[in-house]
């Protein structure tokens, strides 16, 4: 199940209280723009661009630090892309839904010798969950929130959500939540205090339980790729050069199916190893 994609559908069905929390504005229009931006696609399962009157709203929903590129340029990416092709300033937002105490949560800029990019980091676990239990469009994220007391916050967002008079609203809120409170309590939790014939009775909750399963097996075949394709030049690599320092292992392992062709490729030109820790740096900085 993917989360970020779930957040991902929030802030698409609620777009004007996102902009209203993220800007604190009240926008008097927001549009939901497609997520593929011009020049090379850009994979974007978890991101959410909204547009108000003179501005770009871009949030990136995160459960993992580890991005290929790394998630500080990809915000800049991104940010040129969208100036470019919108012409107005963008807000860029990057939501980290669990908590984690890896740098990259702490990060809000990309630096390099001649640019500076900033970008704002949400950390859920940070949050207060008065803003998040008060809003119906944002409470499935309240139990990722600030709290000394988990099984407590979980038990005020139940009775939150059973005060939601439209039945439709109620089941796919408890869906949203039943799903995103898995990143931080139990299921058996989940199921004590969220009805789960309630969560199960939602549309969209079978939606998003299918999506998440064809995801699931899409990824399985991608990241199934990627280990064959390694496994096979490591193979290679020490048939050819002996036994490789387990460094420069960890390096490929955590190259693309792509990169790891282009290794490939090249490897036919290698005369010793330095030229393949050469060809990781030109990997890793592209």
């Amino acid at each position: 199940m993917s989360f970020d994609n779930v957040c991902k559908i929030l802030a698409e069905k609620y777009p004007t209280e996102f902009v209203s929390w993220l800007l604190a504005e009240e926008p008097t229009k927001v549009k939901v723009l497609k997520t593929e931006l011009s020049l090379e696609p850009i994979r974007a399962d978890s991101v959410t661009f909204l547009q108000t009157e003179n501005r770009i709203l871009h949030i990136e929903f995160q459960t993992r630090t580890i991005s290929n590129p790394p998630l500080p340029f990809r915000m800049l990416d991104y940010s040129v892309r969208l100036i470019r092709q919108y012409n107005v300033p963008v807000t860029q937002v990057i939501i980290f839904l669990q908590e984690t105490d890896n740098e990259i949560a702490f990060i809000e800029e990309y630096i390099n010798e001649t640019t500076n990019h900033r970008y704002r980091v949400i950390r859920m676990w940070e949050q207060d969950s008065a803003l998040f239990l008060d809003n119906p469009a944002l409470l499935p994220l309240a139990p990722l929130t600030l709290t000394t007391s988990p099984r407590g916050l979980l038990s005020q967002f139940a009775q939150s959500v059973a005060k939601i008079l439209n039945m439709e609203v109620r089941q796919n809120i408890a869906a949203y939540t039943g799903i995103l409170a898995g990143l931080r309590f139990e299921k058996n939790l989940i199921r004590q205090l969220l009805r789960e014939d309630v969560m199960q009775e939602s549309v969209i909750y079978q939606d998003i339980l299918q999506k998440g399963k064809q995801q699931g097996k899409e990824e399985g075949k991608q990241q199934g790729k990627q280990e064959e394709a390694c496994r096979f030049l490591i193979r290679l690599l020490n048939r050819r050069f002996g036994e490789i320092d387990s460094s420069i292992i960890e390096r490929i392992q955590g190259l693309s199916t792509e990169q790891l062709e282009i290794l490939g490729e090249e490897f036919v030109d290698f005369s010793a190893i330095s030229d393949l820790v050469t060809l990781l740096e030109q990997q890793e900085n592209n």
